[in-house]
C-alpha cells in the first residue's frame, strides 16, 4: 500500500500532462484513448511518442521572443534611419509574429521607393489577405506573379486565387486554382481551393480536395506531419460540415 501511495498521485499527475499536451497539440484521437485507459502507462508512452518529439518546437517558443526584441530594436532603427530596407524587416518581423496591420503599415513604406522589388509586395498581399482586404491582396498579387508566375514555389498563384474566390471572380479562381494544384501540394492551397468549391456549390469537388489534404499525412516524417496539424484540423472540420 506504500507503494501504491506513493505512486498514484505520480500516475494522475502523468495523465493530467499527457491530457493538457492533447487538448493543445490535438494529435490523433486514439491518443486519448490510450491515455485514459491505460493510465500512467498510457500517458509514459503517449509522453514519448509525442511530447519528447514536440520539445523541438520549443525553438518556435525562443524564436518569437528573439522576434519580439528585434522589432523593439528595428523600431527604434526606423525612427532614426526610414530607409525602406530598414522597414521592409520591420515588415517582415511583424508578419511572423502574425500583427497583420503593422506588418502593412511597414510594407507600404518599404514598397513606394521599390516598385522593382517584388519581396515586400508579396509579403504585403500575405498580410491583406489576412486582414481580409482580398482586394488589396488581387492588385499586389497580380503584380507578383505577372513578373513570377512561380513565385514562392507556386504559392504566390494558390494565394491569388484565392483573393480572385473571395473578391466574386469565380472564373478567374477557378482557372487559377486549378493551374495552382497541379504545380504545388501545398495543404493551404488544396484547402482554399475545397473552400472555393464549396461556395459554388461542388461539394463532391470540395471534399476530394480536402481528402488529399489527409491522405498526404500518410506520406509526410513525424516532424512535418506536426507542423501540418492545424490544416489537418481544418480539412476534417470541413469535411464534417459538407458532410452534414
Amino acid at each position: 500500500m506504500g507503494l501504491f501511495s506513493f505512486l498514484f498521485p505520480w500516475g494522475v499527475i502523468l495523465q493530467a500532462i499527457a491530457i493538457v499536451h492533447f487538448i493543445r497539440r490535438r494529435p490523433d484521437t486514439y491518443w486519448l484513448w490510450v491515455i485514459l485507459f491505460l493510465g500512467p502507462i498510457g500517458a509514459a508512452a503517449y509522453i514519448v511518442a509525442e511530447m519528447v518529439p514536440d520539445l523541438g518546437l520549443l525553438r518556435q517558443v525562443v524564436e518569437g521572443m528573439n522576434r519580439r526584441r528585434k522589432i523593439a530594436q528595428l523600431e527604434a532603427l526606423v525612427v532614426a534611419n526610414p530607409a525602406a530596407g530598414n522597414y521592409e524587416e520591420l515588415a517582415d518581423t511583424y508578419l511572423d509574429e502574425k500583427k497583420y496591420a503593422r506588418a502593412r503599415e511597414c510594407y507600404d513604406k518599404a514598397i513606394s521607393p521599390r516598385l522593382d522589388h517584388p519581396d515586400p509586395m508579396y509579403r504585403r498581399g500575405i498580410a491583406e489577405i489576412h486582414l481580409g482586404d482580398f482586394g488589396a491582396a488581387v492588385r499586389d498579387l497580380e503584380a507578383v506573379t505577372s513578373r513570377d508566375a512561380k513565385y514562392d514555389f507556386n504559392r504566390a498563384i494558390g494565394l491569388l486565387a484565392h483573393a480572385y474566390a473571395n473578391t466574386g471572380q469565380a472564373a478567374k479562381a477557378d482557372a487559377l486554382f486549378t493551374q495552382a494544384v497541379d504545380v504545388s501540394s501545398l495543404s493551404e492551397t488544396y484547402l482554399n481551393y475545397a473552400s472555393f468549391l464549396a461556395a459554388q456549390g461542388r461539394t463532391a469537388e470540395a471534399r476530394e480536395w480536402a481528402q488529399k489534404v489527409l491522405a498526404s499525412k500518410a506520406a509526410m516524417p513525424r516532424y512535418l506531419q506536426r507542423r501540418e496539424r492545424p490544416w489537418f484540423r481544418s480539412a476534417k472540420a470541413m469535411l464534417k460540415k459538407l458532410h452534414s
